[in-house]
């Protein structure tokens, strides 16, 4: 269940379902070794806000009788002026509790650190204040926290996809190893350091940093102000649960 970062946007890969891979499928890749009969659903919709998501998503994955469920939600309220990180997280508080009294274990997703990132950075404190939240969920109903605030790894740029808003590749296979280790469960994604970027001169730098606002930001400003959204549109990609891999491909076909 969540949004865009667990539909994997950032990570393009054309076999896989809508186009995108992302750490959710490489965590059911893993899953999926040691259970011949393992099936995966993924309900995520890129731009939706904590409310949408419980909304649209909470029941049909609760029809599934999933024995794990995976939740990221919040970040997209969290960017939001006014978003309150403490009523954020009473919702989810709630939407929680009714996962595990249906019997699934729930994978709880915190927010990464972000003072780094361009704009993102200036909800920092409200990102902090919502992870002590939902680290007092996971202690009321045992849930397993997949920590991206710990993650230091993510502030490296190799990490972030040129919108920067997103996850690359390498930052999706990162956050996939992080949640499978909290899990706890045996896997063979081998960590993949990304290698120190030259260092820039500041014009070249400072003309990136214009196009990427040209060419990213300035859309997203505007989708936010046109009450618009980029999951406007978007199913999910797995609404049903199934197998990891379509027949003809296997786990080591896959990276």
């Amino acid at each position: 269940m969540g949004d865009s970062f667990t539909e994997g946007i950032g990570d393009p890969e054309p076999s896989s379902p809508g186009g995108y891979r992302g750490w959710a499928d490489r965590l059911a890749e893993e899953l999926s070794r040691s259970s011949a009969d393992f099936k995966y659903a993924n309900l995520a919709i890129r731009g939706r806000l904590l409310g949408q998501i419980l909304d649209e998503q909470l029941e049909p994955a609760l029809s599934l009788k999933p024995d794990l469920i995976s939740i990221s939600a919040g970040g997209n309220d969290l960017i939001r002026p006014g978003s309150d990180p403490d009523a954020l997280a009473e919702r989810l508080d709630v939407a929680v509790g009714k996962m595990t009294a249906a019997g699934a274990s729930v994978l709880l997703f915190n927010g990464p650190d972000i003072r780094a990132t361009p704009v993102l950075g200036i909800v920092r404190g409200r990102v902090a204040i919502y992870n002590e939240n939902l680290r007092t969920i996971a202690a009321r109903y045992d849930c397993v926290v997949a920590d991206m605030w710990s993650l230091r790894e993510l502030s490296e740029p190799q990490m972030w996809a040129e919108d920067r808003l997103h996850f690359a590749p390498l930052g999706h296979h990162t956050i996939a190893i992080m949640a499978l280790n909290a899990l706890n469960v045996p896997h063979s994604l081998v960590p993949e350091m990304p290698k120190p970027l030259p260092p820039q001169k500041w014009q070249t730098a400072r003309t990136e940093d214009l196009v990427w606002a040209r060419e990213y930001l300035m859309p997203w400003v505007l989708r936010r102000l046109r009450h618009q959204s980029s999951g406007d549109g978007i199913f999910p990609k797995r609404p049903t649960p199934g197998p990891v891999f379509d027949q003809g491909d296997g786990p080591a076909t896959r990276r």
